[in-house]
């Protein structure tokens, strides 16, 4: 049976879902910002459709959730969250792609190269790509500019060369590898492919709520913790679930050669690490008060024992 913890937690990360829906479908209208010619109307279209209406947004979630311990509610930590998932949405699309992972289905239906063409799903990417930075740059999201450029180059950092994109390189320079990939390697991918973002999303709600030297260790703590918990826990889906319950293909990850915990540790030794990593995120929160961090606890468990 749900605990009163759980069932709290569900309620605010559905509340917080729908409100990141409606800053991204507010920001995804066909009106031109200044500065802009003109929105161009398939290529919104197959933004939105990759964007809207899917995913439990728990990257926002870990924005919003990290600024409301410090106080800090409203339209700044949902654009915040809002261009996070912009950068996340733009890594699945191209993700999906012929020349990376081929995939056909995302989120239980055809995945953006399928639903349009190839050039327009890159193109859709680009443009969430670029657009997050906007979003994250404009004074709505916080009136301090120095807040602001911390906030940019914290995305940067987490979704570039060194992060998300660098990890997605080794990755599939993994597929390519005849040697067994050993652990610390593959940690050390995920770390950059899936982690990244995760933490930047907990990184980010300690930015905009200015947090003390101490609560951002404690909370980077949490994050790395949490980003591993979840990647091992997509390995492990990977390997027991199945395309219906995953909205995605499953099994791929063993017919090619993706470097995963499951494939380096064994399933059983998989799972013992992700629900270490779950609890070691959680005592990372023991800093804050356990009332006011609960839902980023709850975060951790739920990202351990998620079934998609």
């Amino acid at each position: 049976m749900p605990t009163d913890a759980t069932s709290d937690f569900d309620g605010r990360l559905r509340s917080v879902a729908d409100a990141v829906e409606m800053t991204l479908d507010r920001l995804l209208s066909p009106e031109a910002l200044p500065g802009e010619v003109v929105r161009p109307d398939r290529l919104l279209d197959a933004m939105r459709y990759s964007t809207l209406g899917g995913g439990k947004r728990l990257r926002p979630f870990l924005v919003v959730e990290t600024a409301r311990l410090f106080g800090v509610e409203g339209e700044g930590p949902l654009r915040a969250g809002a261009a996070l998932e912009m950068i996340h949405c733009y890594s699945l699309v191209h993700d999906d792609l012929p020349a990376m992972d081929d995939d056909d289905l995302r989120r239980g239906r055809p995945t953006a190269h399928k639903a349009y063409d190839e050039a327009t799903a890159i193109l859709s990417g680009d443009a969430l790509l670029t657009y997050a930075f906007d979003v994250m740059a404009g004074e709505a999201t916080h009136s301090d500019p120095t807040v602001r450029a911390a906030l940019v180059l914290g995305l940067a950092r987490a979704s570039g060369l060194g992060g998300m994109v660098g990890g997605q390189a080794l990755d599939l320079e993994a597929e390519r590898a005849t040697a067994p990939h050993e652990a610390p390697f593959v940690m050390r991918m995920q770390s950059m492919k899936t982690g990244a973002l995760l933490l930047f999303g907990v990184e980010a709600g300690a930015i905009l709520g200015q947090a003390s030297p101490a609560e951002r260790d404690a909370l980077k703590r949490y994050g790395v913790a949490l980003g591993a918990a979840f990647q091992v826990a997509d390995d492990i889906l990977d390997t027991e679930s199945d395309a219906a319950t995953l909205g995605k293909a499953a099994g791929k990850d063993a017919d090619r050669n993706k470097a995963t915990l499951v494939a380096a540790l064994g399933l059983d030794a998989a799972k013992r690490r992700r629900d270490a990593l779950a609890e070691e995120a959680v005592a990372a929160l023991d800093i804050f008060p356990r009332d006011r961090a609960a839902n980023l606890a709850e975060a951790a468990r739920f990202t351990a024992q998620r079934r998609s």
